[in-house]
């Protein structure tokens, strides 16, 4: 294999002159030491800390994950070691803590009338950046445009070529300097001379916090035409690659065009919500899509793909920047209607290419969007779809990267990694909710233990939610997560290796086990791609999230490299922060790879010290014989690696696979959340034990869904202090197990939440 490119975290798939690869994040990099051939990226500018801050005198230096062997200088010297980056891990705060899930918490409504600039209490929750508006724009808005004198700009209209004639009499004054060209500022020492006033600025992003999605509560007041011009108009100022301006605005007002719109959309709708799976399809069930007919005008957003001609600035590589260019223009008119006091409502539940036929639409145009506009009864204080519980906000904590992609932390604050930061926001239960949650089990109107463990899953539930009685766990999902194994070659199954593939096209296609069960209790199913051997296709339901393809033979080796096994963990955590911020409430595992219970009854081993005939299963159904070779095989994969249980993820980068390692993150990712995860059989099990080795409170957050008949898998629940809420034999993995579980945790915490107390209900209680 070639080398790559030693530009960053993702050059070995992401070639610099050619297109994307379809396979693993380290496949191009040597076999011996994958990892070895990045070399690290330039040292990022000393950041100091915000005012206030507090750096951590103890805190760990960042290590470098893209370099784990530094490159020597020339003549063979060591490379000078960089200085360490003090890692300060985030923490939520106290008002962090108790918002849901751990997402960002919302902002409470702004009063008009007393609104004042606000100063982040933590980071993040600190408000983006935004450019200031054109001089236009702000108008538009209602903001008093900046004097000549305020920026330092000549008046509009001056002429820098007119020529003033000296009074007569007089001597010539002495020659002023040569005047700046129009539009140009003169220097100033004060780099932020040309920011807007506290008052200006406030307004600019007072609109930008409360634009908001509005489908209800619409008048049916017309929109007066010059305030329709001045939306528009700045829409009209959004910028666009290459000066294109390739959106155009259809304005409807005529009803019945709008009801013919209306129609088409309510087909969309309903064939969107037969899609959706129990729980969501009730949600769906109460949100409203549209309000086509609610507002006294709708307006259509086109975008032109040919507009600028062919050299069109900007679009030689990147033909879709007109459609990007078109979305800057409907924000702009998003703004700009919110500062006008007019709700906007985004409409996509159509059919383009009919809506298009609807309209009358030239052909070469493209529909961008459909904006249901008017004036409105009150703002909701946050997003609707938030409000109804459909999703939630992502904090700005996880969307903002250093130098390269992995390298976390907001302005003002020291880097760290994903999995550094998960497992410092890790803690115990809500110790407060945990009593309250026990004080109602002993006052609700049944014999005090008579519900078993069930009563243990509704304290843990409160304690995690941090309330009594916590929220119920639904919406739920599933994560499949796909990978081979380099062990199979060894002869450890008979299954051949290309059924992990077929299964997972069977998993897309809804006929798999996990399909089934998930229908029945009204979950979603999501496959997740960390290290199939084969490509896969781009398809709804699949997460391509491929580190390699497939891992070596952890009889010879490290079935991983550390930084694989790094990247899977943190593939993991992604996806469970992914399906919270979706609005699921509690996460299930799934998983997907022949040979995997081999890798599983070597992990089991590893972490618990058990011996590998103690631990091997027969995974699919092999014979006697296989299954003699299968424990030789195990053995002889601990001996060949240096286990070492205090560094978890060298445990599971020598003889895991690349779905334990995404699982353990799943299952991490969960606990920082403060979801309920239901894990499922032995695949689960053995990458929680490596979950709970990085953070032993991880483990508050699992719930053992049932009790596989692999041995490794009751080895593994043993050592976690894990119940099972099922034992039916089942060994078939995909998350079978969790999902029959589902209904047990639902019922758990309705129970808690529905249950009349003695008091309550008028009913003796015994002495």
């Amino acid at each position: 294999m070639s080398e790559p490119s030693p530009q960053g975290r993702w050059a070995a798939v992401h070639p610099p002159d050619g297109p994307r690869s379809p396979g693993g994040l380290l496949d191009g990099l040597p076999e011996a030491g994958r990892g070895a051939g990045l070399r690290p990226p330039p040292a990022p500018p000393a950041v100091r800390p915000a005012p206030g801050a507090t750096v951590r005198p103890d805190a760990r230096p960042h290590r470098d994950r893209t370099a784990p062997d530094r490159p020597a200088q020339e003549g063979g010297a060591p490379a000078a070691e960089p200085a360490a980056r003090t890692v300060v891990p985030l923490r939520p705060t106290a008002g962090e803590r108790a918002a849901p899930h751990g997402l960002e918490p919302p902002a409470p409504p702004t009063d008009p009338a007393t609104a004042q600039p606000e100063g982040p209490s933590h980071p993040v929750n600190a408000q983006p950046a935004a450019l200031p508006p054109e001089p236009e724009a702000a108008e538009a808005a209602g903001a008093a445009p900046a004097s000549p004198a305020a920026t330092e700009e000549e008046p509009v209209g001056y002429d820098p070529d007119e020529v003033v004639a000296e009074p007569a009499g007089e001597p010539a004054a002495e020659p002023a300097a040569e005047p700046a060209a129009p539009h140009e500022t003169a220097p100033s020492a004060d780099p932020a001379a040309h920011a807007y006033s506290d008052v200006e600025r406030e307004a600019v992003y007072r609109a930008i916090r409360e634009r908001r999605d509005v489908r209800v509560g619409f008048r049916p007041d017309p929109v007066p035409d010059d305030v329709l011009v001045r939306v528009l108009e700045a829409a009209h100022h959004a910028p666009s690659v290459g000066f294109s301006q390739p959106w155009d605005f259809v304005v409807i007002h005529d009803r019945g065009t709008r009801a013919r719109v209306r129609e088409l959309v309510q087909r969309q709708r309903e064939a969107y919500a037969r899609a959706l799976p129990g729980a969501r399809a009730r949600t769906f069930s109460g949100l409203k899509v549209e309000a086509i007919l609610d507002t006294p005008l709708n307006i259509v957003v086109t975008v032109d793909p040919t507009r600028g001609g062919r050299h069109t600035l900007g679009r030689h590589v990147q033909p879709q920047t007109a459609a990007y260019s078109t979305a800057l223009a409907v924000e702009n008119l998003w703004l700009a209607a919110r500062a006008e006091g007019l709700g906007v409502g985004w409409v996509s539940f159509f059919s383009e290419r009919e809506l298009a036929r609807e309209l009358d639409l030239p052909p070469h145009l493209e529909i961008v969007a459909y904006l249901c506009v008017g004036y409105v009864e009150e703002f909701p204080p946050e997003p609707e779809l938030s409000l109804g519980g459909w999703a939630q906000r992502r904090p700005l904590a996880w969307a903002v990267h250093w130098e390269q992609y992995g390298r976390r932390g907001l302005p003002g604050e020291e880097s760290t990694s994903l999995l550094e930061e998960t497992i410092a926001g890790i803690g115990p239960l809500n110790q407060r909710a945990v009593e309250e949650a026990r004080e109602r089990q002993a006052r609700m109107t049944k014999p005090a233990g008579s519900l078993g463990v069930l009563e243990d899953v509704s304290v843990q539930l409160a304690g995690l939610a941090g309330e009594c009685p916590a929220p119920l766990p639904e919406p739920a999902a599933v994560a499949v997560f796909a990978a081979d194994h380099g062990v199979h070659a060894q002869g450890v199954t008979a299954w051949p290796q290309e059924v992990t593939t077929q299964m997972v096209h069977n998993f897309l296609a809804g006929g798999a086990v996990v399909n089934a069960f998930a229908a029945q209790v009204g979950a979603e199913v999501t496959v997740v791609d960390v290290g199939v051997v084969d490509d896969l296709p781009a398809v709804p339901g699949l997460l391509p999230r491929k580190i390699a393809r497939g891992t070596a033979d952890m009889t010879r080796g490290p079935a991983m490299t550390r930084l694989q096994a790094e990247y899977a963990i943190e593939a993991g955590i992604e996806v469970a922060r992914d399906l919270v911020a979706a609005g699921n409430r509690c996460l299930l595992t799934g998983d997907m790879g022949i040979a995997n219970t081999t890798a599983s009854a070597a992990l089991v081993s590893a972490f618990t010290g058990r011996d590998a005939a103690e631990v091997t299963g027969r995974g699919t159904g092999v014979d006697d014989a296989v299954y003699e070779h299968k424990v030789a095989v195990v053995r002889a994969a601990l001996e060949a690696n240096r286990i070492d249980v205090s560094d978890p993820v060298g445990v599971l980068a020598a003889v895991g696979g690349l779905e334990h390692a995404a699982l353990a993150g799943f299952i991490l990712g969960a606990a920082f959340l403060r979801v309920p995860v239901v894990l499922d059989g032995v695949i689960a099990g053995a990458a929680a034990l490596a979950a709970v080795a990085l953070a032993p409170d991880a483990r508050l957050a699992c719930v053992a869904g049932h009790r596989s008949s692999e041995p490794g898998h009751s080895v593994a629940l043993e050592h976690l202090g894990l119940r099972p809420l099922v034992d039916l034999d089942l060994r078939l993995g995909e998350g079978s197990g969790a999902l029959l579980a589902l209904p047990l945790v639902q019922s758990a915490a309705r129970a808690l939440r529905d249950v009349a107390t003695f008091e309550a209900a008028g009913v003796t209680q015994s002495d």
